[in-house]
């Protein structure tokens, strides 16, 4: 076991247990709904207590092995576990969705994803669907009200990390001392497609947020919000964001919170220093042009 104590990587079972109140989840169950448990296998979805309060889990299996979908294995979200951890917002969205704004429940997302399936067959059956819908699903639980907090205990790459994370209200993530890795994608496929040299890359990912990967570089961009130094505090940390996220909402302060705040945050923190000058930009530029197109 002391391999496992310096890393999460695969461990998103361990993690639920370590967050939630004790022996309080039920898997595959979200307001008297059942899910198939033989579906969607890569994904963890259910309803447990955190702090006393019903609380959404969404978490990846890196153990899981998807018999229909063979690339999805180690924590790769795939055609099935898209739609699962839609279907799981959308479920919790309606199970709430006559209650006050303070009585929305929490959808804690639990990240440690290596990307999308990316076999022939997910490609033709629709996998951009799938994980569009899932991030669709999370930004209309975040509008409707629901303080949605995701934590990266291991791996947040790519796409998955679009549709698995991004649309949080906010991002916590283990410290880099656990091998907790977040980037777009790799400098080799950044070289491939801006023709730019690795090296070039290299030396500006060492300076510049926007090229580098890793925890602390996406704390400096705003993308993370708090970064979690011990596997202990996560259930600590987790509890007082929903809360602060659910002040928040309540004071109607929502452009502080989710992708919107994140690159307020990041601005704040000198990672994100040209993002509101290019919106300006970019606004003016429509304003200029709006009335030749609005209503024509």
């Amino acid at each position: 076991m002391e391999e496992l104590d310096n890393t999460m990587i695969g461990r998103g079972r361990d993690a639920i247990d370590m967050i939630i109140d004790k022996d309080s989840f039920q898997e595959n169950i979200i307001d008297g709904y059942s899910f198939d448990p033989d579906y969607g296998p890569g994904s963890v979805v259910g309803t447990a207590k955190l702090n006393g309060k019903p609380t959404t889990i969404i978490a990846n299996d890196a153990m899981a092995f998807n018999d229909r979908f063979p690339v999805v294995f180690g924590g790769v979200i795939g055609l099935e576990e898209g739609y699962k951890m839609a279907t799981a917002v959308y479920r919790t969205m309606e199970a709430d969705k006559d209650k006050p704004l303070p009585e929305k429940r929490a959808i804690v997302l639990i990240v440690d994803t290596p990307g999308n399936g990316p076999g022939k067959m997910e490609e033709i059956a629709g996998m951009n669907k799938s994980t569009g819908g899932y991030q669709l699903a999370l930004a209309e639980a975040r509008k409707a009200g629901h303080p949605i907090v995701a934590m990266v205990i291991g791996r947040a790459i790519s796409g998955a990390f679009l549709c698995h994370g991004l649309q949080a209200d906010h991002i916590l993530a283990l410290s880099k001392d656990f091998g907790t890795m977040i980037h777009v994608m790799p400098l080799t496929s950044i070289a491939r497609i801006t023709k730019m040299d690795i090296e070039r890359l290299e030396e500006l990912s060492t300076s510049n947020p926007v090229f580098a990967a890793g925890v602390d570089f996406f704390y400096k961009l705003g993308g993370v919000q708090e970064i979690v130094n011990q596997v202990e505090d996560m259930r600590e940390v987790i509890i007082r964001h929903i809360d602060e996220v659910a002040k928040l909402k309540a004071e109607g302060k929502g452009e502080l919170l989710g992708p919107w705040g994140r690159g307020i945050l990041g601005n704040e923190r000198g990672g994100r220093t040209h993002r509101m000058e290019a919106i300006a930009k970019v606004n003016a530029e429509f304003t200029a042009v709006a009335d030749k197109y609005i209503n024509a």
